[in-house]
């Protein structure tokens, strides 16, 4: 209603100045009209109508600049007061609230995390001591059969740059090779990298390594359906448990001998995931920044689920399974792109555990370009989105686990890491807070805007103390990646249509050893919608102006901070981020 009222204020404020000798004007204009229109009629033209045209044109000019000179400065200002006090005003108060419960909800859960991981360091309560564990050893009687029948599984689509080196790594696995049967899962579309692969599968099976390729007619599924068709082969029914590495995963030889005894001792544990280190981490700015957010996954997450429920996440890739819990569970599925995730709460609410081994670490690559890590993030942020959508009532409904572990599933492992936490930190840090210095009705608590976010980034740099001094760089980094997993996660929650779009994460491999030199930043490609990225230099642009009205107002020190976000939104949308490889 006020709003109506402001619209009516606005037209009466019209027919007022209306009412000034500026009429007279537009009164003559529109007796020139009239005038004009019969002058056409007749045929009537000379140079009287000329001249009387652009006398009419001129005064009208005039009257236009005075009416709006006398106008919109006063009342455009007074209506723009009060809509933004009757209707914005409220509107953003209600977005604080809102961003508030969110950050409560995120730091509480940071806290407790990061306390039962410190606990668990500081006790130092190792895997070994909480399982039982004994060394696999064969005996003169039994030999190798001592030793269980174990899968690896390697999941791959045109991984020209890693192929040789996961082949060769599964291959070095210390094991009888009796008691061990690789498995290459190949969805390679070009037909020259197929060759390649089959070739070093025909190379290792040679020296006496019992290696199987498999391919398939269709990507159906992508990795999920990789994996399910490897387990439909007939030879997997003599297995008892299954190792998976993606491509570019390259465990120690040993690593087969520190897992698998988790799994022949402890009936109830159904998957032991290792810790992934990074061989490519000091590469750039980029990729030090994503060793700092998985550490923090591997450290504090996995560690406290691990330590408390007994549940956490599957990777997808650096980890065990005991294959009849795979199947108990129902196997693969290819329902949202987090098939690792899926798999992991299917087989938690059959009452298995799961255990986490950070000692044991397995090498693997980071992405070196932004566009690779902005597509990876997607998958992973809109499937586990996805995911929630099509699980929360199966989780709710099940009577296998405690009403502890279902309150641990549905509300901190999905809801707060999965739905709040993308959505949370774009939405306050990027859109509340610059929106707040334009409207001075609204302020942020101070709490929620300072005292919040240091305290994550403290528990942060706590478990990452090498990496305290890139930390800025960290939370303005995160914050433009906070955009794309907060889209990636409405549009899983919502189930919008590229809901289930998959791209593969680039892969160098070998390139990081030949070539020492590309921690330059990312060259530009010649096309223009390749070398910038429009989305973040359009969202930069919204916080300069945010950040300059908030100096001309002079009533608080944000601009710092919103100058500092606009800076690493444009560096990020003119492509000055990451590695660039050269065809050359």
């Amino acid at each position: 209603m006020r709003f109506l009222l402001l619209v009516a204020l606005a037209t009466t404020a019209f027919a007022s100045t209306a009412a000034t000798p500026q009429a007279a004007t537009l009164l003559k204009l529109n007796t020139w009209r009239r005038h004009h229109s019969i002058l056409l009629s007749t045929g009537i033209d000379s140079a009287n109508v000329s001249h009387s045209v652009r006398q009419s044109v001129a005064q009208y000019l005039e009257f236009f600049h005075r009416y709006t000179g006398d106008f919109f400065p006063d009342q455009a200002s007074f209506i723009w007061r009060e809509v933004r006090v009757e209707v914005v005003a409220p509107v953003l108060r209600a977005a604080v609230v809102v961003s508030m419960i969110m950050s409560v909800m995120l730091v509480m859960e940071a806290v407790h995390m990061s306390a039962v991981s410190l606990g668990v360091k500081l006790l130092r309560r190792r895997p070994e001591k909480v399982y039982r564990w004994e060394p696999v050893t064969g005996d003169v009687e039994m030999g190798s059969q001592a030793y269980p029948m174990v899968l690896v599984q390697i999941p791959m689509y045109n991984e020209r740059e890693v192929y040789k080196l996961s082949i060769g790594a599964a291959c070095a696995l210390t094991w009888p090779p009796d008691r061990i049967i690789i498995q290459v899962l190949d969805d390679s579309t070009d037909p020259v990298i197929k060759d390649l692969v089959e070739l070093e599968c025909k190379i290792w099976a040679s020296k006496g390594m019992n290696i199987n390729y498999v391919v398939r007619d269709t990507r159906k599924g992508y990795k999920a359906g990789a994996l399910k068709k490897g387990m439909e082969q007939s030879y997997v029914q003599q297995c008892d448990y299954v190792a998976i590495f993606d491509a570019d995963f390259q465990p120690q030889s040993d690593f087969l001998i520190k897992t698998i005894p988790f799994l022949m001792y402890n009936s109830n544990i159904a998957l032991v995931q290792a810790r992934w280190e990074f061989v490519n981490y000091d590469k750039c700015l980029m990729t030090r920044i994503q060793k700092m957010s998985l550490d923090y996954h591997f450290k504090v997450e996995q560690e406290a689920g691990s330590s408390t429920y007994s549940f956490f996440g599957f990777n997808g890739t650096a980890g065990v399974w005991r294959i009849s819990a795979i199947n108990e569970a129902g196997g693969w599925n290819d329902r949202t792109t987090v098939e690792d995730m899926d798999l992991a709460v299917r087989a938690s609410l059959k009452g298995w555990k799961f255990l986490y081994a950070g000692d044991i670490k397995v090498k693997s690559e980071l992405p070196c370009t932004y566009k690779a890590y902005c597509h990876q993030q997607h998958r992973w942020t809109c499937g586990a989105a996805n995911l929630f959508r099509k699980m929360a009532w199966d989780v709710i409904s099940t009577k296998e686990v405690s009403l502890c572990k279902k309150l641990h599933v549905i509300y901190s492992f999905f809801f707060v890491r999965r739905i709040i936490a993308p959505i949370a930190t774009f939405f306050l840090y990027c859109v509340v807070v610059p929106i707040s210095v334009l409207v001075p009705e609204v302020s942020v608590p101070i709490w929620g805007v300072i005292y919040i976010p240091t305290t994550i980034t403290l528990l942060n740099a706590i478990r990452n103390p090498s990496s305290l001094h890139i930390m800025p760089f960290w939370i303005l980094f995160e914050n433009v990646m906070s955009m794309h997993r907060m889209k990636a996660a409405l549009i899983g929650i919502l189930e919008t249509a590229n809901v289930n779009e998959w791209v593969v994460t680039e892969k160098l491999g070998d390139t990081l050893m030949e070539r020492p030199d590309i921690t330059l930043p990312e060259k530009s490609p010649n096309k223009l919608r390749d070398r910038i990225n429009f989305s973040e230099l359009g969202f930069a642009v919204f916080l300069l102006l945010c950040a300059s009205y908030n100096v001309a107002e002079g009533k608080n020190y944000c601009y710092v901070y919103i100058y500092l976000q606009a800076i690493a939104f444009v560096v990020v949308g003119i492509g000055y981020v990451g590695t660039f490889i050269s065809n050359s």
